[in-house]
């Protein structure tokens, strides 16, 4: 048995749903954590976390973890829970699912996302059980699918520039994206190119803490994205800020776009985007005029109903300038393209044989539980086990979603640090382990280098690890195959690469793939032509226009419209999706929730910095605390997200009033296209 010194430190990786994917170091005294530290000999993290993740102990041995199985003796949502064995709960989960699965496994659903953004214990058992089980597929579609489909379309995969080659760069285009927020470690390389002469410039409709220290910020209203782009071509077009060559050799599509780009002049898009027409003119020529140059683009522009055509078309920039010819030059988006993941040996798709079953988008979820059988949608859901996830909080039109959940004839089963909003409704909740109690391996969307994880300290109180959950439940289902057998170190062992990539992992907790500096220098894109395909003959196969355009949002402001107001819903900065909410020391930090408002839309409506508002639309109603300031462009509020719902004023979160309408590529939510109307709460 591995024994170790009473004070010693061990190697991890943060796993939360970030770009950033650092290296952690775990200080361990007498087999407790007491600090949890960014790992100063791994380059991308530099020995510094965010303020969220630099608290992990506290959210180890945080006071309210659930620590043993649970079961629900009162009313759906109530909270109401008796502590049961293991044995008692998985016995009980393993008899109810079996009784569905006799009849249909399709009625039985999993739901999980990036709670985890680990290998092993996110889609590793859990996919073989459902796999083997047959159960109902699910879309995980709710954070990135409309962008990564439109990098697909465009440049052939997730794939990009390499991160750390943004310090040379001489200007960046933030693209929807709040980096000291959410990409803190690629802001420091951003600040370096600022400190060596670089142009920043923001383009956000919110006045983000990025936009603050960025030389320029492009305030332009949500789900225009795609006409700024366009117009920015224009500009290259008319005063020949183009490289010819590149465009002559390496895209495909460009006498097409051009066409199209040239409908865009400046002054269309300045009235779409609602910004001046002077910003564009002057970003049109920064980007035509500087190199290197490059776009840091992030999935906050996407979750709108054209949100897909617009990363297109944004995805289109680089080539037309030949930026992709330098080492700093070009665009991220996510880089997790670049990984050689085993996913099929991880997850055993096999495991279905002939079976089909079918596939429900988990941003969907509200319409997909209260759906009655149909020949169409198939068996009513019945059962769902949720893991890695809080969609009672975090999935679009929560109020639909839980009526969903609320269901007496439901069958929930969570896995679970905390009793999230989602537990509430659960039927079990199971404890799970948290980042310093289990194995497993990390890629990475925002730079290029694969982690191990290592477990710091034994599972505290009763959790298990998921894939342990899910072993036993395979066994008490009469899975015999010996894959649910198969160890986490095993499981970490095969996720990727060669088997010298794990024993590099072992001894130092990460390496880098090896990558061209330059990597679309000569063309050489993962597209079927190898080009940069501006026209996409696979979408147009589809129906669906080849040429990237700019797709109004669905719901579009009218001045004297019943809903006059659009509402983006990003980040508060002290939480990541609905985790850290409940860390009363980040939440101390972000006090209560608000919605910013600008202050001509405040004054308009009677309503002060600090006043409690009604904000509303037809899908719900959410009070916060209105927040008045320069963060709001005029017409556009921001209720930053995502509170739990038990947290809010009145029971809601901001998701109350988002809609279950999905995006143009990708089938992805439209957090960001949504209209409201804001009111002092109570007149």
């Amino acid at each position: 048995m591995q024994t170790h010194p009473p004070v010693h430190t061990v190697v991890g990786a943060c796993p939360h749903d970030c770009p950033d994917t650092c290296s952690l170091l775990t200080t361990v005294q007498d087999g407790r954590a007491i600090k949890v530290q960014g790992n100063p000999a791994h380059a991308m993290t530099d020995g510094v976390l965010c303020t969220k993740v630099s608290r992990y102990t506290e959210r180890t041995y945080h006071p309210e973890r659930i620590l043993q199985p649970l079961k629900r003796v009162g009313p759906k949502g109530s909270g109401q829970f008796e502590p049961v064995t293991w044995d008692a709960a998985l016995d009980d989960i393993a008899t109810r699912l079996k009784r569905i699965a006799a009849d249909d496994p399709q009625a039985i659903l999993p739901y999980s996302y990036a709670g985890t953004m680990g290998l092993v214990q996110g889609e590793s058992i859990a996919a073989r059980f459902f796999h083997q089980l047959g159960a109902s597929l699910l879309d995980r579609t709710i954070c990135a699918s409309a962008g990564a489909e439109a990098l697909t379309y465009t440049l052939g995969a997730k794939v990009g520039m390499r991160v750390g080659q943004f310090a040379q760069s001489k200007l960046i285009l933030i693209w929807g994206s709040n980096s000291i927020g959410s990409n803190l470690h690629f802001w420091r390389m951003a600040q370096e190119a600022k400190r060596q002469g670089a142009k920043l410039v923001c383009i956000d409709p919110r006045k983000s803490e990025t936009a603050d220290k960025c030389h320029t910020h492009i305030a332009l209203k949500p789900g225009t994205d795609a006409a700024l782009a366009l117009a920015l071509m224009h500009e290259c077009i008319v005063h020949n800020w183009l490289d010819q060559d590149y465009l002559d050799r390496y895209t495909v599509g460009w006498d097409a776009l051009r066409a199209r780009a040239l409908q865009w002049p400046p002054q269309r898009a300045a009235e779409v985007c609602g910004v001046p027409v002077e910003q564009i003119i002057e970003l049109a020529r920064d980007w035509g005029t500087t190199r290197p140059a490059a776009i840091r683009l992030n999935y906050g522009m996407q979750r709108v109903r054209g949100g897909g055509n617009a990363v297109r078309a944004i995805a289109c920039l680089p080539a037309l300038t030949g930026a992709w010819r330098h080492p700093a030059g070009g665009l991220l988006l996510a880089s997790s393209g670049h990984f050689p993941v085993r996913r099929a040996a991880l997850q055993r798709p096999d495991l279905l044989g002939d079976r089909r079953p079918r596939m429900v988008n988990m941003s969907t979820i509200g319409e997909a539980l209260l759906a009655p059988a149909s020949p169409a949608f198939g068996p009513q859901i019945q059962a769902v086990v949720v893991y890695n996830s809080n969609p009672v909080a975090v999935a679009p039109q929560s109020g639909q979603v839980v009526q969903g959940f609320a269901r007496e004839d439901l069958f929930t089963v969570v896995l679970e640090h905390f009793q999230t909003d989602t537990a509430d409704y659960a039927d079990y909740i199971l404890p799970a382990t948290t980042q310093l109690e289990h194995w497993d391996i990390h890629t990475s969307y925002g730079h290029t280098d694969v982690l191990l994880n290592r477990p710091a300290i034994a599972p505290v109180g009763q959790a298990r690890t998921n894939t342990a959950i899910f072993r036993a439940l395979a066994q008490r289902m009469g899975y015999h195959d010996p894959c649910f057998q198969e160890d986490d170190e095993a499981l970490c062992r095969s996720a990727i690469g060669a088997p010298q990539d794990f024993d590099i992992l072992l001894a130092q907790g990460f390496f880098s793939l090896d990558l061209p500096d330059v990597p679309f220098a000569q063309g050489g894109f993962p597209t079927p032509s190898g080009k940069c395909e501006f026209f996409s003959q696979r979408l147009a196969d589809m129906g669906l226009d080849g040429l990237p355009d700019h797709v109004p949002n669905y719901e579009v402001a009218q001045a004297h419209g019943r809903y006059p107001l659009a509402m983006i819903s990003p980040p508060a900065r002290n939480f990541l999706n609905s985790s850290f909410v409940n860390l009363q020391s980040l939440r101390d930090i972000e006090a209560e929730p608000v919605l910013e408002m600008h202050p001509h839309d405040a004054a308009a409506r009677g309503i002060a910095n600090g006043a409690v508002v009604r904000v509303f639309n037809d899908r719900g109603t959410y009070v916060c605390k209105a927040r008045v300031n320069d963060r709001a462009r005029l017409g556009v509020v921001n209720g930053l997200g995502i509170w739990w719902r038990k947290l809010g004023l009145n029971g809601t979160n901001v998701n109350e009033l988002t809609s279950q309408k999905l995006t143009d590529l990708g089938r992805a939510p439209v957090f960001y296209d949504c209209l409201v109307e804001v009111a002092l709460d109570g007149a």
